[in-house]
């Protein structure tokens, strides 16, 4: 299966945040990392006030079920000091399952594609640069998602 991952951060040294993320997922044995955007700096999301996020995206090969995928990616998240006490609040790690091939999931732990991809600068830029062809299923094109949004706030600053 090949599965986009959204990383985020705007706690702490959050380069390093991501850089670690990153490290667990290529040294897990039934992921393999096949394509990473830069680094983009971007304002937060959401109803709390927050510092600036660093964001990436990664496109991974993964042999486990999206539910398996979903369980690890929180287990980094957990590993990086990840905080869930308030939603969209501040955070060390974020990272999101944005979507797995063609899938179509809704449970109450998953949902694929994420709902809210095809709305955010943060996501589709980053994708958009590792790969231009990129469809969000339901959705349509990321090129075309992304002239539909202000992306102004979304700047790259450095390679992963």
């Amino acid at each position: 299966m090949i599965a986009v991952v959204a990383l985020g951060s705007n706690q702490g040294d959050r380069a390093n945040y991501l850089r670690n993320a990153l490290n667990e997922i290529k040294n897990n044995s039934l992921l393999k990392v096949l394509k990473v955007s830069k680094i983009y700096q971007t304002m937060a999301v959401g109803g709390v006030a927050q510092a600036p996020f660093l964001n990436a995206i990664i496109e991974i090969e993964a042999s486990m079920t999206p539910h398996e995928l979903l369980k690890f990616l929180q287990a980094v998240e957990h590993k990086n000091f990840r905080d869930r006490n308030i939603k969209w609040g501040d955070r060390t790690l974020d990272l999101d399952l944005i979507a797995c091939d063609e899938l179509e999931i809704d449970t109450e732990d998953l949902i694929l594609p994420h709902p809210l991809a095809h709305t955010r600068g943060f996501v589709l830029v980053p994708w958009a640069e590792i790969d231009p062809e990129a469809v969000l299923r339901n959705f349509g094109q990321i090129k075309m998602l992304l002239s539909k949004i202000d992306v102004s706030d979304v700047v790259a600053l450095e390679d992963f």
